[in-house]
């Protein structure tokens, strides 16, 4: 079993509340999840009141509710809410939130079960169970409740069209703000208490959060459950979002609680077979690993129209969360985790890109290019740009178009899906090469890629960015292998290119430079940031073992600048265990990853707090969990896909952090089978044993 957060039993103001998806819907449940939390929904786009431009949207808080004891509600009286514990079981994806609520001499004790069905991807469901110490009249109410998002009700429903009963509880229509889309919700209500109940909805205010309350006269010998059925559908996946989540919330309450809930752990459970054992690691790390796990498989489901974002579908309003757009994060380390656990999942996040090549080709062409360029930041409706205008040098952040390329090979490798590579990854390869056969410049020195922004995201362009140049390489390398099986022309001009384009390495020193003006004399994290480490992992570009150790012990002597830094930080253990220091690979896995985790829940922070202490508490950013399992998963086990039988993919010798005995992983998913990935320390390469 995955190893959970340990159960919160105090809550600290600092804590950000628990984050709670299935990849279609995000949710944050409060301390008291009745009264306090926030919805995403996967591709609701508003227009973000701060930047003026597209981004994600909020939508209504699904499993709000309230408590009345003897005249005297929760929502009124939050100080006299008495928080118990809260337990987040990762095994399941449930969040289990306990409190009591004090009104005179009476006190209701309340368990509230909270999750979002992988079964039923559309449909969060919430049960409320409530116990009393002494008779009293008690009310249990659920809301589904639009209070605090900007927009605007479009419609407010509480009878069902051609029915006298109503089949829902309620639906409505949300116009987000800039009416951009509409996001669609309804709810349905179970209600177990006994004889005596009275049942009531707020049918007649068209602006009131839609609700359902229960009253009884309640006795300490029973318990009263509440049970909520309830749908966030986007007008992004549904023309009529609001009719559409009333029939998803129908088929949810017929289904039945228990029904749904015994699936989403099947479904955790199957999940969970991918699990990355860290032996010989100790309980921290495994449980760090967990978290991870948890947290990216959350995020992505195959049912994801949206993509994810660099949070998945996480949100809290102390930070902007990049706006929710789909940045290269999500193709660079999210996706290869989920390649091999969650295929499924993993392809999604590709058919995202691929129903939005228009727009990449438009964008190419906007910049006098030819093929597919990618957003730096792709909005979710359309998937054009939207980044920011107050930072004008992102425009020269061009580097996303190899990361989505080389997810589309990558793909292809992991599955042997012939249909897939002529269909989707074809034109998305050839889209990318033709790119950068357009973007780089002929010289005496060889092909050279002019005016670009690294990871380092520097203030001003520069020239021959290393990591560029290297994945601009390994790119052209695999649009060329596959030109050759599918019989196309192209594979000679490119793999020319791709011999012949410039590495800046210093030739005295013998390492490779970040860029043609990279002078190591200067400081700060930019030129800290080992960007052309990147280019030999994750990118895997070859080059002489002498270069490559020298490129490391050079990047990893002044990392300590850079560390605690998004993104390139979680794999700077890998670095260290390829020249063999043991010692310094869990020691810079500490601090590049560990160090970035949030209390109470494991989350992972984009900043390590330690480092920065300033930096808002935010999570979990995916590009730093994604790049800590692939750290695990790929780098240490010198796993590299390719054309080849999946037996000759493990490359090189394995070098494990100090303690570590062994990777293993029971079960991935290789050219359609089942197979074992088993990488022990100190053996010539780790194993991959395909199941029969």
């Amino acid at each position: 079993m995955p190893i959970s957060p340990p159960a919160v039993l105090a809550w600290r103001p600092e804590y950000i509340p628990a984050y709670l998806s299935n990849g279609l819907i995000g949710l944050r449940a409060g301390p008291i999840p009745l009264t306090e939390g926030v919805a995403i929904v996967n591709g609701l786009a508003a227009i973000d009141p701060v930047e003026k431009g597209e981004g994600f949207a909020r939508g209504p808080y699904p499993v709000g509710g309230d408590l009345e004891v003897d005249g005297h509600k929760l929502s009124r009286l939050p100080l006299q809410a008495e928080f118990v514990e809260q337990r987040h079981d990762f095994s399941c994806g449930e969040l289990t939130s306990r409190f009591r609520f004090r009104s005179g001499e009476t006190t209701a004790t309340v368990e509230v079960l909270t999750l979002c069905s992988r079964s039923l991807p559309a449909v969060v469901l919430q049960e409320v169970r409530v116990s009393v110490d002494r008779p009293c009249r008690l009310v249990v109410t659920a809301k589904l409740d639009p209070t605090g998002i900007t927009g605007r009700w479009l419609s407010r429903e509480t009878s069902t069209p051609d029915s006298d009963k109503p089949v829902n509880d309620g639906s409505m229509l949300w116009e987000v703000n800039g009416a951009l889309s509409t996001c669609g919700a309804a709810y349905i209500t179970r209600f177990d208490g006994g004889e005596g109940v009275e049942r009531r909805r707020e049918e007649h205010d068209e602006l009131a959060p839609l609700s359902t309350s229960y009253g009884v006269e309640a006795r300490p010998e029973s318990r009263y459950v509440l049970q909520q059925f309830v749908s966030l559908v986007p007008s992004q996946a549904h023309h009529e979002p609001h009719r559409q989540a009333a029939r998803l919330a129908g088929m949810a309450a017929q289904r039945g609680f228990q029904k749904l809930r015994d699936e989403n752990r099947g479904a955790w459970r199957q999940i969970w077979n991918g699990r990355i054992k860290l032996l010989g690691a100790d309980s921290r790390w495994q449980a760090l690993a967990d978290a991870a796990y948890y947290y990216l498989h959350a995020s992505a489901h195959s049912s994801s129209l949206f993509s994810t974002s660099m949070f998945g579908l996480a949100f809290w309003p102390n930070y902007h969360y990049y706006r929710g757009h789909v940045m290269w994060d999500v193709e660079t380390f999210a996706f290869p985790p989920l390649l091999l656990t969650a295929p499924e999942a993993a392809q999604a996040l590709l058919d995202y890109r691929f129903q939005r090549l228009e727009a990449a080709q438009r964008n190419a062409a906007l910049y006098g290019y030819r093929g597919l360029q990618f957003p730096w930041a792709s909005g979710p409706r359309h998937g054009e740009e939207a980044i920011r205008l107050s930072a004008p040098q992102l425009v020269f952040e061009q580097h996303v178009s190899l990361s989505v390329a080389m997810a589309f090979a990558q793909y292809v490798h992991a599955t042997g899906d012939q249909d897939y590579l002529r269909e989707r990854a074809w034109p998305v390869l050839e889209g990318v090469a033709n790119w950068i056969a357009s973007r780089v410049v002929k010289s005496e020195r060889g092909y050279e890629i002019k005016e670009v922004v690294g990871i380092a995201e520097q203030t001003q362009p520069v020239d021959n960015n290393a990591y560029v140049n290297m994945a601009s390489s390994m790119v052209l390398g695999e649009a060329a292998g596959f030109a050759r099986r599918l019989g196309r022309s192209d594979a000679e001009r490119w793999e020319g290119i791709a011999g012949c384009l410039y590495l800046p390495v210093d030739e005295r020193q013998g390492f490779i430079r970040n860029h043609d003006r990279y002078d190591q004399r200067d400081t700060g994290r930019a030129t800290a940031t080992p960007e052309a480490l990147a280019g030999l992992f994750p990118m895997n570009y070859p080059v002489e073992p002498h270069l490559e150790r020298s490129t490391i012990e050079f990047y990893l002597s002044r990392a300590h600048e850079f560390v605690g830094s998004p993104m390139l930080s979680a794999l700077l253990g890998v670095y260290a265990a390829r020249i063999g220091d043991r010692s310094a690979a869990l020691s810079w896995f500490e601090r590049g990853y560990a160090d970035f985790i949030e209390d109470p829940f494991m989350e992972t922070n984009e900043f390590s707090l330690k480092r920065f202490p300033d930096k808002p508490r935010v999570g979990p950013f995916m590009a730093n969990l994604g790049g800590f399992l692939m750290s695990c998963l790929y780098g240490l086990t010198g796993l590299r896909l390719g054309p080849e039988e999946p037996a000759e993919w493990c490359r090189r010798p394995v070098v494990l952090p100090e303690g570590w005995e062994a990777v293993e992983v029971d079960q991935l998913f290789v050219r359609g089978r089942s197979a074992r990935l088993i990488a022990r320390h100190g053996e010539a390469k780790a194993t991959i044993e395909l199941n029969r």
